[in-house]
C-alpha cells in the first residue's frame, strides 16, 4: 500500500494520553470497581490496583483522556527538496482538542483531498482511542476516520509496525527499536511514554511533552522515507507550525 501513496498524501500522527485523573485513589467508588474488574486477569499477582492504575490506565480508552496529538506532512520546497511541517494540538480540555483535530482534519483535506493517516502502532492504538474518545465526549467522528465495515486494504492507514511485519502477524517492535535497527538517529536525552503522566500531573509540562510527541512523528517520518528508499530529513528541513 505505502508504494501505491505519495510523500504528499500523508498525515503522520501520534498521541500523549495520560490518566483520566492523577491517581486511583482521586476515582469516585464505582469506578474503582470498574476498574479493578477491568484489570482482574491482567494485573501482576505482585501489584495493587492503585500502582497499575498509575502504569496503564492511560493506556485504556475508558479510564484515560488525550493530552496531544501532533500532526506531520510532507511538502516539497520551491527548490524540490523534501521537507516535514509539524502542528500539535494540546491542552488540558480534551473536547476542545478533540475539536481542534477535526478541524485540521478537515483543513487538511481541503488543501490534499484523499489522505492516509500514518503512525507507528496507530492501527490498534492511536487511531482506535481517538474515536473512542471522541464517542465518550459526543464529538461526532469525522467522515475520514470511519472505517466502520471497511476491509483492511479499504482504509487510509498506513501503519510503520505492521509494514515492519511483512505478513508475520505475530511480531511487535517498538518505535524506538524500529528506528534503530534502520539506523535513523533518535534523541536519547528526552522524556520515554512511561513519564509523559508523571511529567503532566506532577511537573505540570506540557510543553515538555508535545517536544516528546513531536520528535516520534519526525522518527515516524523517517521510518516511511527508510520503507521507500529515499533520504532522511535534514534537520534544516523539518518545521513546526505555530
Amino acid at each position: 500500500m505505502l508504494n501505491q501513496i505519495q510523500l504528499t498524501d500523508l498525515l503522520v500522527l501520534d498521541i500523549e494520553t495520560v490518566p483520566g485523573v492523577a491517581d486511583f485513589q482521586q476515582l469516585p467508588d464505582y469506578w474503582k470497581e470498574l476498574w479493578m474488574d477491568k484489570i482482574s486477569k491482567t494485573m501482576p499477582e505482585n501489584s495493587t490496583a492503585a500502582e497499575f492504575y498509575v502504569q496503564k490506565a492511560g493506556i485504556l480508552a475508558e479510564f484515560g483522556r488525550i493530552i496531544c496529538i501532533s500532526t506531520g506532512f510532507f511538502y516539497h520546497d520551491t527548490a524540490g527538496k523534501t521537507c516535514f511541517k509539524l502542528k500539535s494540538i494540546s491542552g488540558d480540555d480534551e473536547t476542545d482538542l478533540l475539536k481542534s483535530f477535526i478541524d485540521l482534519l478537515d483543513r487538511f483535506t481541503e488543501k490534499r483531498g484523499r489522505f492516509a493517516f500514518s503512525g507507528h502502532n496507530l492501527k490498534e492504538f492511536d487511531i482506535p482511542y481517538i474515536s473512542r474518545r471522541m464517542l465518550i465526549k459526543q464529538v461526532p467522528l469525522p467522515s475520514s476516520m470511519q472505517f466502520s465495515g471497511k476491509k483492511p486494504w479499504e482504509t487510509n492507514l498506513v501503519d510503520t509496525m505492521e509494514l515492519w511485519k511483512f505478513g508475520d502477524y505475530k511480531n511487535y517492535i517498538s518505535l524506538k527499536l524500529l528506528a534503530e535497527v534502520l539506523g535513523i538517529a533518535t534523541p536519547k536525552d528526552d522524556i520515554d511514554g512511561s513519564m509523559v503522566r508523571e511529567v503532566y500531573y506532577a511537573e505540570k509540562n506540557l510543553p515538555r511533552i508535545v517536544n516528546y510527541c513531536q520528535k516520534d512523528v519526525v522518527t515516524v517520518a523517517n521510518i516511511i522515507l527508510r520503507f521507500k528508499n529515499l533520504p532522511l530529513l535534514a534537520p534544516e528541513n523539518i518545521f513546526v507550525a505555530d
